[in-house]
């Protein structure tokens, strides 16, 4: 909050740091707290859910609503109930009594409803702590109270309405402060703090408390509080104290006679201010009113009180938040004349000087999600909204955020939270889009618009958007028309943006464009027109895409110096005539032999191979031998011609081997390719002694050569034909190994040969013995044996004689079935299966 000069204003009740979010909100109380407070100061608090208490420097006691309103009980109507200041007021569970001490020795007991229960008590020695009995309410319960002055006293009311007293304890000076609590009664003497237990009637512990740097113990109040049944708030000069009552262990109690309870420290640490009260708040988190140690630099008066939440730990805190109240009259007040009381169960907080009153309340969800909006924390904001709920609606702050995000020009940050919260809501998309536009900003949200058909925007947006990228940035337009379908926007409407805004520098950025925008329209002529012309390769995919074949025709020069491969195996499809593409091909002769050679891979029909061997020849001679070989549909002559030209020897010694030209081939082989083992093979291959002749006479005068023959020959010709041919007196380098290796190879040549045949020789007379014992064996005749043409039985039964004739391969006739029964020489069955015809007769 800002500061005010205005003392009334609600916005000077507190200062913060702007970029600490606050844990609590105020108000200062007004109404008739107003003219009390221009009359009287306050010296005491007390509050209950369902009014306020005030205790006054002239003594007075005003019961007021949480509103500064006054509340209509017998307290008001009554005089003055001391004459001096007011220390400590008590008030029970139910709110139907007070308690009230004073520097003037009174303690008055007083019903807000009945005067049937007061007790008006005077001690004659300074007061300066009181606390009623939570259940004083109660009848049956004593209408107990407890004072503190050298000593700490119990009070209860007797049969006959008088007041017995008990000493509970004896205290260390003055006691200062009580809080009662169930059974347990925490009190504060000049030396620190006990804790009794009215139920063991003992005292539990005492907790001594260090002397300050500066002054005395005395000079500071001790601020008492209990924020459950067990745990016990403690602030005293500038250290908290937190303590929790916890029962010892049984055996402990029994062996050491021992009270059942202990109190035990869990967390002592030190601030940076004064301490004026203490309250709780959450698990582990403590709101304290603080007395600044500095004074103003200028005017070395008090500075403002401060509101801290603390989070405490064993030994320190962590600040969550700090507020610097502006109360009325700060500057001339001491640490003492300030008091926080609350209300545990409501978390309201009340804090008071003598001439003002403020509430604390924590900040609910609606107050954060203001705060977090004003001071610019907007996803912090949605994400209470998110868990909170509240009457901010995500979306009214994601708007609110929106817009702070444009002024900051943060316009990919604003373009994702439209996607974040938006979702697929169509309207709220068209709504904010137009923030956008203002700005000229429509291409950070490009990216994160909707595209979907589940939230498809207005045509025109998306226009819009295309539109701006058209002017701003060509390269980006060219990636929307690429990425968004075309179902989203006017494409007709595009193009004519396009056509409006044409300019040569981004000419080949909106001529693809183009392309793709012809392509949504079906227009493909065009779109083919501006890829070809901008030699871009998506034609490829066009053509494919659409069938397009048809149209690129009298383009296919234009395709391969695009992209050969590509073409090439676009042609390969075969929907265009493969005639056509060599014709278009005829004055392109290396495109011409790409495609040929493709489409060779995958035709069998061979009708262009006479077309090859030129193209090979000239643009790949290491193919031109393979394809020869292969291939049979090409002019044998003309293609040794264009060898010829070329001096292609391996291939002209194939051509000519294929035209029967052996001896030709084999001159070439010596003459230009001087390959003599090439020769030998040559030789071998074909087996003419002619070539062997022509061989031998070419190599009669070359050593090397001869040597090599010799090492060759064997196996294929007379060894005498090459020994005879060797001049006397020759020279011939490693001639003997030669001749050696000649002869035992004729040698084992010949020793194979005689064994062959020896085999062979074995072989037939075993074979021939085999037959001749086979024809010398027996043949049996049976009565179940057929006739083989008649099918009639062999044997016959009745006096009718029949010869009956038997062959080798155990087939019978009757010798009568025979037609010519004097030509024996074969079986009529075997040779009608071997003429493919069935036997007469059968």
């Amino acid at each position: 909050m800002v500061d005010s000069h205005d003392p009334e204003s609600a916005e000077s009740c507190s200062l913060t740091e702007d970029d600490v979010e606050p844990k609590l909100k105020y108000r200062r109380l007004s109404n008739d707290i107003k003219n009390i407070l221009s009359e009287e100061a306050i010296s005491c608090i007390a509050v209950h859910p369902r009014f306020l208490c005030l205790g006054t420097h002239w003594g007075r006691i005003h019961m007021l609503d949480h509103q500064g309103n006054c509340v209509h009980t017998i307290i008001n109507i009554k005089e003055n109930a001391h004459i001096l200041s007011v220390n400590k007021i008590s008030v029970d569970s139910k709110g139907e009594h007070i308690a009230t001490c004073s520097d003037d020795g009174k303690v008055v007991i007083s019903g807000l409803y009945t005067d049937e229960n007061n007790q008006t008590l005077s001690t004659g020695k300074i007061i300066k702590a009181v606390e009623l009995d939570p259940q004083h309410h109660r009848s049956g319960a004593g209408r107990k109270f407890i004072i503190g002055d050298n000593k700490l006293v119990l009070y209860e009311r007797t049969f006959l309405k008088g007041l017995k007293s008990t000493v509970l304890r004896d205290s260390e000076g003055q006691v200062t402060g009580i809080k009662w609590n169930g059974q347990f009664v925490a009190w504060a003497s000049s030396l620190g703090i006990h804790v009794y237990d009215l139920n063991e009637k003992c005292s539990l512990g005492f907790i001594q408390w260090e002397e300050p740097k500066e002054g005395k113990l005395t000079d500071y109040r001790c601020n008492l509080n209990w924020s459950n049944d067990t745990t016990l708030l403690i602030g005293w000069v500038d250290t908290v104290r937190i303590c929790v009552i916890r029962k010892r262990n049984a055996i402990e109690v029994s062996t050491r006679n021992l009270p059942v309870h202990i109190v035990d420290p869990m967390s002592t640490f030190q601030t940076d201010f004064y301490i004026c009260g203490i309250a709780p708040l959450e698990t582990v988190q403590l709101v304290v009113l603080g007395y600044s140690k500095e004074r103003d630099s200028e005017t070395n008066k008090a500075l403002r009180p401060i509101i801290c939440v603390l989070q405490y730990n064993a030994s320190d805190y962590i600040e969550i938040c700090t507020d610097s109240l502006s109360m009325r009259g700060y500057e001339e007040y001491k640490c003492d004349d300030y008091h926080l009381d609350c209300l545990i169960d409501e978390n309201q907080y009340f804090i008071v000087s003598p001439k003002d009153v403020i509430v604390a309340n924590l900040y609910e969800t609606d107050d954060r999600v203001q705060w977090l909006i004003e001071h610019g924390k907007f996803e912090q904001a949605m994400d209470v909204i998110t868990k909170h709920g509240g009457k901010y609606s995500l979306i009214t702050v994601a708007r609110l955020y929106l817009d702070h995000l444009l002024s900051l020009q943060q316009f990919d940050e604003a373009a994702r939270l439209c996607t974040r919260v938006f979702g697929n809501d169509k309207q709220l998309w068209e709504e904010e889009v137009y923030k956008f536009v203002k700005v000229k900003q429509l291409r950070s949200v490009s990216s994160y618009i909707p595209v979907s058909d589940a939230c498809k925007l207005n045509p025109h947006v998306y226009e819009m958007v295309l539109y701006e990228y058209l002017q701003l940035d060509p390269d980006g337009f060219l990636r929307l028309v690429k990425e968004w379908p075309p179902h989203l926007y006017k494409t007709k409407a595009v193009i004519n943006a396009i056509n409006d805004h044409f300019n040569k520098k981004d000419a080949n950025i909106l001529l693809e464009a183009l392309a793709i925008l012809y392509t949504h329209e079906k227009e493909f002529e065009l779109a083919l027109t501006m890829y070809l012309k901008l030699q871009h390769k998506d034609v490829f995919e066009l053509i494919t895409t659409y069938n397009l074949y048809g149209m690129v025709k009298d383009s296919i020069v234009q395709l391969i110096e695009l992209d050969s491969e590509r073409a090439i195996a676009m042609l390969l499809k075969d929907k265009i005539p493969a005639e056509d593409v060599v014709r278009e091909l005829e004055q392109h002769e290396q495109y011409l032999y790409r495609f040929l050679d493709a489409y060779d891979k995958v035709d069998s029909s061979d009708k262009f191979h006479w077309r090859l061997v030129n193209l090979y020849a000239r643009y790949e001679p290491d193919k031109l031998l393979s394809f020869l070989k292969r291939s049979n549909n090409y002019p044998i002559q003309e293609a040794y011609d264009i060898c010829q030209k070329r001096l292609f020897y391996p291939e002209m010694v194939y051509l000519l081997d294929k035209m029967g030209s052996t001896r030709e081939a084999l001159t070439i082989i010596l003459h230009n390719l001087q390959d003599v083992q090439m020769a030998i093979d040559f030789c071998k291959e074909h087996d003419d002694m002619d070539l062997w002749n022509d061989l031998i006479n070419e190599s009669v005068d070359k050593p090397h050569v001869m040597t090599k023959l010799l090492n060759s020959i064997a196996g294929f010709i007379d060894p005498d034909l090459l020994v005879n041919k060797i001049q006397p007196g020759q020279e011939i380098e490693g001639l003997k190994e030669a001749v050696i290796k000649m002869l035992c190879g004729y040698s084992l040549q010949v020793s194979i040969q005689g064994g062959c045949n020896g085999i062979l020789d074995s072989d037939y007379f075993g074979m021939h013995e085999r037959v001749v014992r086979v024809q010398q064996g027996a043949l049996s005749v049976s009565a179940d044996i057929i006739c083989g043409v008649c099918r009639r039985d062999i044997l016959f039964k009745d006096n009718m004689r029949a010869d009956v004739v038997v062959f080798n391969c155990r087939h019978y006739f009757h010798e009568n079935c025979l037609l010519d029964k004097y030509n024996l020489e074969f079986c009529i069955v075997c040779n009608s299966k071997k003429l493919g015809k069935q036997p007469t007769g059968s």
